[in-house]
């Protein structure tokens, strides 16, 4: 299993949102980094590999342009910049051969409790290959009722976002399937603009506000959908739980959605346990605020190196005609040789054991921490059955349990398996062993 679990992350999950060089927009309105100007917008000048160029600091961030809404903006399809562009499009293809699947729920039989009465519970599969971003959403055993559910799947969705707003997030799932035309493709990161860097899930600029400028655009690609979210009880917009950088972190976006109430007084959930009655709470991949939070050895603001998603699990290949461009198989920099040997090799010494060294102690803690939550809830539903807590403690121990698992969660989802934050790792599952300790003196 250990294997199995390492190669998940090896297959490059994380930069699977970067899609550099091969196409980009439509009008959009250009933000130029801090300590930058608006003439370096869209710049895609990348440096070579071992260049001391490959960190790029802050004020120095390539720019982004955010999408306008409501211009009637059709998808030209990944297919139809393959003669344009043969190089990134070849590289792009080579995506599908990552096509293994694993089954979470077969894996780690735990989250069939912790999950209990949500479909993660019931089919939980492994992510691989964006290409194959299509058919896993559609033919996976949890069910799908609104359109929203194809937030990062296909570029369809997100020109249909952009040009009819939050209306588009609340269609019926089964509606939009015939509208598609192009799934994960060049779109999402460049809109119709080759060479140019785009945001075209205003979700996110909406998210940072001000502060979208301070994060590379690259970084700022993956970001839109390997980030955590919630669907807003009343539009159904996919929505961030933070409105700038300094509430991006596990702590406030726990208080954010926390503090969502609903017209009756209910504390916002993506769902019931009705076994025990927790308003719960699910993380989708926290990938964008794991990197970028405060720990992270690679994308914080306080880090010594400040890399981009892409430094790390794209890179520069050299085609044989000696053009170099910016390779669109997303892997894990472990796959990289060429990376490993002119950029890590510089910091790490055997980056390969530090990986299965930092994930062996991850999935050590990660997995007795599930089997004590998991316990907890049984727990809880036991003692309510028996009559045997207080009604004046209950809803104390609901809140407790439910803050545990989303720390526990924030962990579990993220797809470095500790790597890249192993900071906010410990910090995160800590907070949830302190919680659930809390909730077993409750119940005592």
């Amino acid at each position: 299993m250990a294997d199995n679990k390492n190669k998940i992350f090896m297959g490059g999950l994380f930069a699977a949102a970067v899609i550099l060089g091969l196409l980009a927009g439509n009008s959009g309105k250009t933000l130029a980094p801090q300590g930058g100007s608006s003439a370096d917008a869209g710049k895609t000048e990348e440096p070579e590999q071992g260049s001391s160029e490959t960190a790029v600091p802050e004020e120095t961030a390539a720019a982004v342009t955010v999408a306008e809404k409501g211009t009637g903006i059709t998808v030209t399809k990944a297919d139809d910049w393959s003669s344009q562009f043969p190089n990134q499009y070849e590289t792009y293809m080579l995506n599908n051969e990552n096509s293994e699947v694993h089954e979470y729920t077969e894996e780690h039989p735990y989250i069939q409790r912790i999950y209990a009465g949500y479909g993660f519970a019931k089919s939980y599969g492994s992510a691989r290959g964006h290409t194959y971003v299509i058919t896993d959403l559609t033919s996976t055993g949890r069910p799908h009722k609104l359109a929203n559910c194809f937030t990062c799947k296909t570029s369809d969705f997100t020109a249909k976002a952009l040009n009819e707003g939050d209306s588009a997030y609340a269609e019926a799932f089964e509606d939009f399937v015939d509208q598609i035309t192009d799934p994960f493709g060049c779109f999402h990161c460049h809109s119709n603009e080759p060479g140019k860097m785009y945001v075209t899930h205003t979700y996110l600029s909406d998210a940072l506000g001000s502060d979208l400028t301070k994060i590379d655009a690259a970084t700022l690609s993956c970001g839109q959908c390997h980030s955590e979210y919630y669907f807003d009880p009343a539009t159904k917009a996919t929505t961030f739980a933070y409105t700038s950088l300094a509430g991006m972190n596990p702590d406030d976006m726990l208080a954010y959605e926390n503090a969502l109430v609903d017209g009756e007084g209910n504390m916002f959930a993506d769902w019931v346990d009705e076994e025990n009655g927790i308003r719960k709470l699910k993380v989708q991949h926290p990938e964008f605020e794991t990197i970028n939070g405060e720990g992270s050895p690679h994308g914080s603001s306080s880090s010594m190196l400040k890399l981009s998603c892409a430094d790390c699990h794209m890179g520069q290949t050299k085609a044989d005609d000696g053009t170099t461009f910016t390779n669109h198989n997303w892997t894990s920099p472990l796959d990289n040789q060429a990376l490993l040997d002119s950029n890590c090799s510089q910091c790490h010494k055997d980056l390969a054991a530090e990986v299965e060294k930092t994930q062996s102690e991850y999935w050590t803690r990660v997995d007795a921490l599930a089997e004590q939550l998991k316990g907890l809830n049984d727990d809880l539903t036991a003692a309510i059955n028996d009559g045997k807590i207080a009604d004046d403690k209950l809803d104390e121990v609901r809140l407790t349990l439910r803050n545990a698992q989303w720390y526990w969660d924030f962990v579990f989802v993220e797809n470095s398996n500790g790597v890249h934050n192993p900071t906010l790792t410990k910090h995160c599952l800590d907070q949830a062993e302190e919680l659930m300790g809390q909730a077993a003196q409750l119940m005592q």
